[in-house]
């Protein structure tokens, strides 16, 4: 597999599981707002680092991934 190939390979694997991750957070904060038993203020303490944690890492991820894809490009010599 050339490089290429496995950077798109694991920008769009990133992509997609960070888009599941991202829908499931929102479902579960949404059913919890609708919910009378549960405490919105708890929700949002529970969820909200670990939402930010996990895009943050997404994000940092892909980040290195295309700074490293462009290593390539840039090289002066």
């Amino acid at each position: 597999m050339n490089k290429e190939k496995l950077t798109f390979v694991v920008t769009t694997s990133v992509a997609i599981t960070l888009c599941i991750v991202i829908l499931v957070m929102v479902t579960t904060l949404m059913a919890g707002l609708f919910y009378k038993e549960v405490d919105n203020g708890e929700i949002f303490k529970l969820i909200s680092p670990a939402f930010q944690t996990i895009i943050g890492g997404f994000i940092g991820l892909l980040a290195g991934v295309k700074l490293k894809s462009d290593d390539k490009i840039c090289s002066c010599k």
